[in-house]
């Protein structure tokens, strides 16, 4: 009889050990699938995992401040024998001149190598139109909002406020121009100037790079340089885009004039995460959980504008006044 318990008890652990390695195995088994799973999403959205024949769609949205995640994914899409044509999806304001310069010549690199698009979704202005003339063609909504080229710098001037607070800030400067403007001190006629020659002289980058990606002569140039924005119906006779149409048209001119094989699927390459756990990031993280897709744009938006503005430096930037 004790050796019939024995056996029994010999059994259950058998039995439990048995269950606990099943557990465990297919507790592997699902962990093993989701990789495999997250590998050809990552791949589909920016990997080096997509194998199907694709377009690939890179969104600019939001303030443009430069990113080395983005530098990265369009060096991905240039790389992926699986993308056989990029539509750049545009929506944005633009932002920094260094970030605009930038996404301008990684654009050009990708370019090269694969036949791309730009397609107006909303806003291309300043910044971000700098970023759609890296195409070698342009399509845009009939009521997008494009142009607005021109190059601002932006300070505060509080030397009143601390005056009635009766607040002094003194500086002990090498030379008169040195960390000008200050905000602390009205800004000296000399200070203007020179800041007025900086701002002229990226302006003129500016316009040269429209008349040379777009074919402009000076004469045109200056018509569509005042700064003002146009609409997507006003923009194709004054040579700012190509074409009026959505994405679809994008595509087509892809298909048509660069060879592209029809009826590809366009998948979406998103940038991988650089790990920013900035106050802002983590509110735009949160709202995606949510399915709040417009508040974590924005959430993004504000933190970019926020670190660039603390870098310093000149906007091309559309932002009318509230």
């Amino acid at each position: 009889m004790a050796a019939d318990a024995e056996l029994l008890i010999d059994r259950r652990r058998l039995r439990r050990r048995l269950s606990l390695w099943r557990v465990l195995g297919i507790g592997g088994l699902i962990v093993a699938v989701g990789a495999l799973g997250y590998r050809v999403r990552a791949g589909a959205e920016g990997g080096g995992f997509a194998v199907r024949p694709q377009i690939a769609r890179i969104s600019v949205s939001g303030f443009i401040a430069g990113s080395e995640a983005t530098a990265k994914l369009m060096k991905r899409v240039g790389e992926s024998d699986a993308v056989k044509g990029v539509v750049v999806s545009i929506n944005s304001p633009g932002g920094t001149t260094t970030g605009s310069e930038e996404i301008f010549r990684n654009l050009r690199a990708l370019a090269a190598k694969k036949p791309l698009v730009a397609f107006v979704d909303g806003t291309a202005a300043s910044g971000a139109y700098i970023t759609a003339i890296a195409a070698d063609h342009i399509v845009a909504r009939e009521t997008s909002l494009v142009g607005s080229i021109g190059v601002l710098f932006q300070y505060p001037d509080v030397s009143g406020l601390l005056d009635k607070v009766g607040v002094k800030v003194e500086s002990i400067k090498s030379s008169p121009l040195k960390a000008e403007p200050s905000g602390f001190s009205p800004t000296s006629p000399e200070a203007r100037a020179a800041l007025a020659s900086v701002v002229g002289d990226t302006y003129a980058w500016f316009k040269g790079l429209v008349a040379s990606r777009r074919g402009m002569d000076a004469a045109q140039v200056a018509v569509v340089s005042d700064g003002r924005v146009f609409s997507g119906r006003q923009s194709v006779p004054l040579k700012l885009v190509d074409e009026l149409g959505g994405e679809r048209q994008a595509v087509a001119w892809l298909e048509t004039a660069r060879g592209v094989q029809k009826d590809l699927p366009v998948t979406d390459w998103k940038p991988r995460s650089e790990n920013d756990f900035s106050l802002w990031s983590a509110a735009g993280f949160g709202a995606d959980l949510l399915g709040l897709d417009g508040l974590a744009a924005r959430a993004r938006a504000i933190g970019a504008e926020a670190e660039a503005a603390a870098r310093g430096g000149l906007l091309v930037l559309w932002r009318p006044e509230p």
